[in-house]
């Protein structure tokens, strides 16, 4: 397995662009990607009750048919909370795009975000559906332009790009991903579009990415709040002509797993290093757990407290917040056993030891929080499980991003 520079763009047979069709002010907002032939899709969306238009509309297609053939995504817009127009908006897309593209409306997923409780601006997204396919490209820089068009309070944008081995079959999994705030636990504002040109069953897609989302998405917060739009799709062409990847196929079967399971744990801590006003990541590591599921809520309990956040946009050793934090997780512990280690570039320092301080040098806590990636490992000292979240501090310049996101 082999980590290169890459997007969506470079599994065999994907195409992408991204364009400002006029959404938002001087930026691109419009994306679409297709692929030469038909892919199974596997998709997870929102747990929030309230759901977009677009979800609503991917869920049907990943649930019945599990086939589609392109993607058509928009930023400045959430299509939620629009009633029957933003369904009838979703259908419009759909339709434009697959006239274009000579397929099916039904073969178009579609993903939106932005400000929730707008319209969609119709002539523009029909206008921009048309550009666009006149300017897909499998190049490197057409997967750029999708990955940035889909931003939006985002400062980076987001890509990972895997190649691996299936019986003797070059494979290549790619993915692009959007979100830096509205991030919980249970996915947030966040977009994923994973691409692949391995053959791979629908269901075995899916129960994968499933339990992929679990360990990556799902061990992500930065602010608490789960969106309207959450989706994550991956798509899979089977271009690279490898034996079909089915739960029974061995050593193929893990070996995709594994890409998987990598590809969006490095996304996923892109989007928490990348969280609204973050200067630092925070990556809580639970060892010594009694179960995965013990270590997960304890972990996904500390990387979501505010008090915790803010400690540590101020590099402040304040454990007692921690163990706070993990007080009410709503899982079982002894405290007394605890043990608690602050590690970054600039060093690793034991605080607490048997849930007690150590007699630790407060300048050196300091220092070790003032880099931009900030670990915590917790040691509970009660068996071999362990989990991992990320996230990120808690600034000022969040509350200034979101104050003034509708203008």
């Amino acid at each position: 397995m082999e980590f290169i520079d890459g997007g969506v763009t470079a599994p065999r047979g994907f195409k992408a662009i991204g364009i400002a069709a006029g959404i938002k002010k001087g930026r691109s907002d419009m994306a679409m990607l297709v692929s030469e032939k038909e892919f199974a899709v596997a998709g997870t969306f929102t747990s929030n009750l309230v759901k977009a238009s677009p979800v609503v509309w991917d869920r049907s297609i990943v649930r019945t048919s599990g086939r589609a053939q392109a993607v058509v995504m928009n930023s400045g817009i959430a299509n939620a909370c629009t009633g029957a127009e933003g369904d009838g908006a979703c259908a419009q897309t759909a339709e434009a795009a697959g006239k274009a593209l000579g397929i099916e409306p039904k073969k178009v997923l579609l993903a939106s975000t932005g400000v929730i409780g707008r319209q969609m601006p119709m002539d523009l997204i029909v206008k921009g559906v048309e550009q666009m396919v006149t300017l897909l490209s499998d190049s490197r820089a057409a997967g750029i332009a999708a990955a940035e068009a889909i931003m939006t309070t985002d400062t980076v944008r987001k890509e990972e790009c895997v190649t691996f081995v299936l019986s003797g079959k070059k494979v290549t999994l790619a993915g692009m991903t959007k979100g830096s705030g509205m991030i919980h636990p249970n996915m947030g504002t966040m977009l994923c579009f994973l691409t692949t040109d391995a053959a791979v069953e629908q269901k075995t897609m899916q129960d994968l990415l499933l339990a992929a989302v679990q360990d990556s998405f799902n061990m992500i917060s930065v602010d608490g709040d789960t969106s309207t739009n959450d989706t994550c799709l991956l798509m899979a062409n089977g271009l690279a002509e490898n034996p079909v990847i089915t739960k029974d196929s061995g050593q193929d079967y893990e070996t995709f797993r594994e890409a998987l399971f990598a590809i969006t744990q490095r996304l996923a801590k892109k989007m928490a290093a990348d969280g609204e006003g973050a200067s630092a990541m925070f990556e809580v590591k639970v060892v010594g757990a009694r179960s995965k599921e013990q270590a997960k809520r304890i972990a996904k309990s500390v990387v979501s407290s505010s008090l915790v956040k803010t400690a540590i946009a101020g590099h402040d050793a304040n454990w007692g917040r921690i163990i706070c934090a993990m007080g009410y997780s709503g899982e079982t512990f002894e405290p007394e056993r605890v043990d608690l280690t602050f590690t970054s570039k600039a060093g690793t320092l034991k605080i607490v030891e048997d849930g007690v301080s150590t007699d630790y040098s407060e300048s050196t806590a300091t220092k070790i929080l003032s880099e931009d990636a900030i670990t915590a490992v917790i040691d509970l000292k009660e068996g071999d499980a362990s989990a991992t979240a990320w996230g990120c501090d808690l600034t000022h310049e969040y509350i200034t991003i979101n104050a003034d996101y509708r203008s």
